[in-house]
């Protein structure tokens, strides 16, 4: 039987154990600092936050380039031979992972490319999701293990709060003017993807832990999402009291499973420390 094989980018913030549990490929993005290129999961989120403490700027961050994708593509055909590969990709909206994944997968048969019009704990529910597909259906046949995937694509639901201002100022994501207003009056916006952008949408006041909730709050309200499992995300400074109510709130709503995954280097550079994401699939 021909076996599939995932691949996703670093973005995806995918729980170590569950790559190893499901064999998913992950192909490194890139975090510049100081000059240097480093891969993503070569330079530690600490690191990322003390360079913003001494500097008031942050690192810049870089796709995923062609040549990284062939060597992919190709090590999975060596450790996977006659395998089909399916790339679950980091949104094309807001990286230029995916058109050089494109361009990458022209040199390859049997592989298919999936544009999840997401990032982190969203691309993670796609590419989870056709993970659990496969454990479940693994003689699923690839035309219809991709018409699965794509059908909850637009099905799946990410909204963040960045833990502080401070990162999207520094990269500039915010002026100067809505900075200080947001800063004196604790606005935290809920940034959201909608057709594959980031867009600020909702703002919100008050400290994490009450924002937080709102949010979470606001979300299930706002969307239908599938009770079997929900994926909360968090950046590295985020209370543990904060996490603890999260998941109450989650089980109070009735989700069977909640997975928490923690942000990268690379995404951390834009939510900062003390972030709070939420994201999971429609019905």
């Amino acid at each position: 039987m021909t076996r599939i094989i995932l691949s996703t980018e670093s973005g995806a913030d995918l729980p170590k154990e569950l790559v190893e549990k499901h064999q998913i490929q992950v192909v490194p993005m890139h975090v510049i600092m100081e000059g240097k290129d480093y891969l993503d999961g070569e330079l530690s989120v600490e690191e990322v936050f003390d360079y913003h403490r001494r500097t008031k700027k942050i690192p810049s961050t870089a796709a995923t380039n062609e040549h990284e994708y062939q060597a992919l593509f190709k090590q999975i055909r060596v450790d996977f031979p006659d395998s089909i590969i399916v790339h679950i990709g980091y949104t094309s909206k807001a990286s230029a992972s995916f058109q050089s994944a494109l361009i990458a997968s022209e040199d390859f048969e049997n592989l298919y490319l999936i544009d999840t019009l997401n990032v982190t704990g969203g691309l993670a529910a796609v590419v989870l999701y056709a993970a659990n597909l496969l454990e479940q259906e693994p003689a699923i046949e690839p035309v219809q293990f991709i018409e699965k995937i794509e059908a909850i694509v637009p099905k799946t639901r990410l909204a963040f709060l960045p833990g502080s201002l401070d990162f999207l100022k520094a990269g500039g994501r915010v002026s100067n003017i809505a900075y200080i207003g947001g800063a004196l009056l604790k606005i935290k916006p809920c940034i959201e993807l909608k057709e594959g952008k980031l867009v600020s949408t909702t703002k919100y006041r008050g400290n994490m832990s009450v924002v937080a909730e709102k949010l979470m709050r606001d979300y299930l309200s706002q969307y239908n999402i599938n009770r079997q499992q929900l994926y909360l995300i968090y950046s590295i400074g985020l209370a543990e009291s904060i996490k603890e109510r999260m998941e109450e709130v989650a089980k109070e709503a009735g989700f069977e499973k909640v997975t928490w995954m923690q942000a990268g280097a690379m995404i951390s550079t834009h939510a900062g420390p003390g972030g709070f994401g939420i994201a999971g699939i429609e019905n």
